[in-house]
Order: C-alpha cells, then structure tokens, then sequence
C-alpha cells in the first residue's frame, strides 16, 4: 500500500510538472493562441469581415498570422480604383477560405504573387488583381462580391477558386448542414430556391431557416453520450484558459479525427423524420459533416447530393451570364484539395459540368505533380489549406494559363 501510495504521488507530480512545463513553454513561444472571428453583414453583399480590422488566426501547431482587411472587408490588398483596373488587365479571384487565406500573410497570397510574376514575366500586359473570399461559401454566396465589387473593376478575367466542399455549400439544405455552427449562419446570405415549376432563382435567407430543425423531434441521448457530454464540459471549463491543453487538442484532432459524430447523425436522422424529407434523404447515412464531402465520389448519389450538383451548375450558369455581359474570360481554378488522395470522382464532376457550360478548368494538382512534387505539399502539416508553396503553385498556373491565351488581356 505504501508503494502503491508513493507511485499515485510520484504520478500526480509529474503530471503536475509535465503541466507546468507545458504551459510555460506555450506561453514563451507562441505569439497567441486564440482566432478572431469578427463579422458584419452588408447589405446585398452579405457575411464580411469589418473593414480595416485585424484578424488573427491560428490553428494553434502550424501558423500565427496578424492581418488586417481592406476597406472592403476582405484579407488582401486595397482593390485599385476603377479607372486603374479598367486600364490594365485586372483579375478578379472568387472563392471561399482559399482565397481568404488567414493562414498566411497577404504578400504571400497567390493573387499577390500572380501580379508579381506576371510583373517579371509578361510585363507588356500589364496585370493587376483582386480577391474576394469568406470562409465556408459557395459560388452562389460569390455572386455579390462579384456584382457589388468585381464587376466595377472590369476585370478581363474572373476566377473561381472551386474546391470539395462548394459543392455542399452551393445547395440550400446541403449548406444548412455542413456549416451547423458557425457565425455566418445567423446572417442574411445569397441562396437558391426551387419555384413551384421547378426552375430555380435567386434568393435572399439564413441558413438556419432552410432546416426546420427546431421542429425536429427529441432524440435522447445514449449514456456514452451524456458522459462524453460531461466531460467534455468539465475539461472545457478546467482548461479553457489553457494554452498547453489546447494544442493538445489540436494535436488530438489531427492525429485521431472523428470518424463519427453522433449529434450530427442524431441530426440528420430526426430529419428524416420530418414530412418529404425521408424520399429526399434516401440512400445517405451519415457520419460526420466533413464525410459529406465524399458522398461526391460515390457513382451514384442520393437525391439529397444530386440536388446540390443542381445548385451548383445554376450558381456557374449565373457567373457565365454575368462574364459574357461584362466581357470578362471565365475559369475555374480546381484546388489541390480534389486529388490529394489520387483520381477523383468529385473533381471529374466538375470538369463535365464546366465543360458543358464551356468554362475552362486549371488543375491546381495537375501543376503540382508537373512540378515534381505531390499535392499534399501544398498544404499545411495540419491544415488543408494552402501554405506559401501552395499559394505559389497557384499562381504559377494561373499564370500559365493567361500565357497561353494572350487574347484574355487583347494582346
């Protein structure tokens, strides 16, 4: 009992210092250890970042950075006046996080970078450019960067940055689910509705409006449930001012993600409960929100996915009609993120559907692999977004692709 007693001791002090010591070495070393997430909503636009306001964002194991939005509300430079856009060849880039892109500073974002290049390479054309991206939207939630802001630059080529996760985004109910908590889903944002002829228009909602889930019936939750809920509690409010024990939790996320979430399949199952939703749901068990993601690679899709295939075709549609009236080239830029696991289903989805509408597609992966390198090297460790060579990378083909087709810019 003594030895049992001195080893619990000699236990709990190392704990104790092993605690110690992992705090101190937090606090010493990393400049912050929280993500600023400020919002507002603009009329007709949407869900921005206040104008000239700082962001900070990390993931707590691969980046810190401090940025502050323009006058617009976005991370990148102040767009040039109308008159210096329309006198070069502007391009406007679109997109969602990846243009965003708080993980790195602004001068190492890939619009920055294509100036810069273009700059050194094809200076007789004279390349200026802007970026336009929120965090977790679509295409169809970019309409309004472009028509309240892109559109007055006249730019001569407008970029969408497409990855895996639009596809969910673009579709109303798809886009309920994959973003169940999030900041932007109390704000007013661009839509899609079907009309009672089955056409589809755009519209004004919240997220949380199209999911009636305050109608959705009580599930109780199972007693492994209610005790992780527990302890998930007391660990929060034990360490919720502990740097040391949330790396460990990054570091738990990264090493060992969630293969099921239960509140979500809890969520998704009252659902299928609800009056039209059981047809509509048919064919699709859940098991996280990210797992939505690869339904797409499935060769044959629920109605609930076909649906945002649906969606997402229109919100293209909506872009191509915009960049004819404009005069502006249209491309979608595909991020790595499509082939990171090799051939991709989701990825030759896009490509038949940009095809059809007679948009090009640049294969940030293609480059990639033609560089000598693997897809995954253009993310973080821990992050899927692009780090400062997946941003390079980007920009290089995007560059590539405005030298092989000198019309873009009249020369």
């Amino acid at each position: 009992m003594r030895l049992t007693g001195w080893n619990a001791l000699l236990l709990v002090v190392g704990v104790v210092l092993t605690a110690v010591a992992g705090e101190a070495y937090f606090r010493l070393t990393r400049p912050f250890n929280s993500t600023s997430q400020p919002w507002e909503f603009v009329p007709g636009v949407g869900a921005v970042r206040p104008p000239n306001t700082e962001v900070r964002h990390t993931n707590r194991l691969d980046f810190w950075t401090v940025s502050r939005t323009n006058g617009l509300g976005f991370l990148d430079r102040e767009p040039p006046t109308p008159e210096r856009a329309a006198a070069t060849c502007h391009v406007s880039i679109l997109g969602d996080s990846f243009v965003e892109a708080p993980e790195v500073p602004i001068e190492d974002k890939f619009q920055v970078r294509l100036e810069e290049l273009a700059a050194s390479r094809l200076p007789h054309l004279d390349i200026t450019t802007s970026a336009f991206g929120i965090r977790n939207i679509g295409q169809v939630q970019q309409l309004p960067f472009y028509d309240e802001y892109a559109r007055r630059l006249r730019p001569k080529l407008l970029v969408l940055v497409f990855v895996p996760n639009d596809f969910a985004n673009n579709a109303p109910l798809t886009r309920a689910l994959h973003i169940p908590s999030w900041p932007q889903r109390e704000l007013p944002e661009r839509t899609m509705r079907r009309r009672a002829d089955g056409k589809l228009e755009l519209a004004w909602s919240r997220p949380k409006d199209r999911l009636p889930s305050k109608a959705l019936p009580p599930l109780p939750p199972t007693i492994s449930e209610t005790l992780a809920e527990w302890g998930y509690r007391a660990m929060k409010k034990a360490f919720r001012r502990s740097w040391f024990a949330l790396w460990l939790n990054a570091r738990k996320k990264t090493l060992f993600p969630p293969d099921l979430d239960p509140r979500f399949v809890r969520h998704v199952e009252g659902l299928r409960q609800q009056p039209g939703y059981a047809a509509l749901l048919e064919g699709w068990r859940p098991t996280t929100v990210l797992a939505m993601e690869r339904v797409f690679e499935r060769r044959d899709l629920p109605r609930f996915f076909e649906d945002a295939l649906q969606y997402t075709r229109f919100a293209l549609e909506q872009f191509e009609e915009r960049a004819a009236r404009d005069g502006a080239a249209l491309v979608i830029l595909a991020s790595h993120e499509f082939k990171i696991d090799g051939r991709s289903r989701t990825f030759e989805r896009l490509g038949e559907m940009a095809a059809t509408l007679g948009v090009p597609v640049i294969d940030h992966a293609d480059y990639i692999l033609r560089q000598g390198a693997k897809p995954t090297d253009a993310q973080w460790p821990n992050d899927v977004h692009w780090s400062p060579a997946g941003h390079q990378w980007a920009a290089e083909a995007l560059l590539e692709y405005i030298e092989q087709r000198p019309e873009i810019c009249g020369g």
